[in-house]
């Protein structure tokens, strides 16, 4: 919930790219950024596992409150922002029902496809350790921001770039060949390096780097330009719950499928085995959505030559 209300603030705007390519640094590097302060709290400072999360939590907690109201002082979007990127909307139950039932086909496959990043993330992110571990680098703590950074930059220049396209349908084709791109790229790297063409830490980041070109769309970008394309009365907020609330199920799911399913294998193993099926998967899944969505606007733009044509005949 924490995400939309955030994003609410800067959606709908000529510059949300880059805005919302910032804001996704904060689950990059900080993601990286913290682990690395919570082994600091547990090696160095002599706090136990169970001390350290409320240790390390209440450490970002006068910056949270700061940040917060600095968030606050965002001015709406302006008549050229709206001209640009469509007026956004609170929607009621029924104007959500509405949508859906419009896109319902397209929305259900993107979804899907946010499933398996966020499985896939959160299985980076919650057992970075264990994989560290082994792959021989317990003893680095500061490897998990070494190989967030250069993730984080990457991410924020290729989001940040696509704010350059004007055309909201071109610039939504892009969002997604990128979130193709970054998928295939998790399958690739982790295949370069079972056959030792890469190091560990190079593997990581580039898994790290086709995840989040994969994920980060879905969090601001990509359903921003969607409502743009269509020019609907909508708000990416609720597109973002829709495809978060299946998002976790995938996640949860994902863990209870590993410790009582899979329980004898490692959490490096069952890491490389989900790159593949995301890679395979979830390649295939943004496919169909690229094609869905061309479709669509086939269609929309031939009903507006239609619309166009009546009128001169009547």
């Amino acid at each position: 919930m924490v995400w939309g209300l955030v994003f609410s603030f800067l959606e709908g705007r000529k510059l949300t790219e880059i805005l919302g390519a910032g804001l996704s640094i904060s689950f990059i590097v900080s993601s990286g950024f913290v682990k690395s302060i919570g082994k600091i709290v547990i090696d160095n400072w002599g706090f136990t596992e169970y001390q350290m999360p409320y240790i390390t939590g209440a450490l970002f907690a006068i910056p949270l409150i700061f940040f917060v109201w600095m968030l606050n002082q965002i001015p709406p979007p302006t008549q050229s922002d709206e001209d640009l990127r469509t007026k956004r909307v609170p929607m009621n139950a029924q104007d959500r029902k509405s949508f859906f039932l419009r896109f319902a086909t397209g929305l259900i496959v993107l979804t899907v496809i946010y499933m398996f990043l966020t499985a896939f993330r959160d299985m980076r992110d919650n057992f970075a350790a264990e994989i560290w571990n082994t792959l021989g680098y317990s003893d680095q703590p500061m490897i998990f921001t070494y190989t967030e950074i250069p993730i984080a930059i990457i991410v924020l220049a290729v989001m940040g770039s696509i704010m350059v396209i004007k055309d909201n349908m071109k610039a939504l084709m892009v969002n997604l060949y990128i979130v193709l791109g970054g998928i295939l790229l998790v399958g690739v790297a982790t295949f370069i390096f079972h056959i030792k063409m890469i190091s560990a830490p190079l593997w990581m980041i580039l898994t790290g780097l086709g995840l989040y070109m994969g994920y980060v769309p879905f969090n601001c970008i990509l359903f921003d330009r969607f409502i743009a394309t269509y020019k609907t009365a909508a708000n990416a907020g609720f597109l973002i719950y829709i495809a978060d609330s299946f998002g976790y199920l995938a996640s949860v799911s994902t863990l209870l499928f590993k410790n009582f399913g899979e329980a004898k294998i490692s959490w490096y193993n069952f890491f490389v085995d989900l790159s593949y099926v995301l890679a395979v998967v979830g390649g295939a899944l943004t496919l169909i959505s690229i094609a869905y969505f061309r479709k669509k606007q086939i269609a929309l733009n031939k009903a507006k030559e239609i619309e166009n044509i009546v009128p001169e005949n009547a």
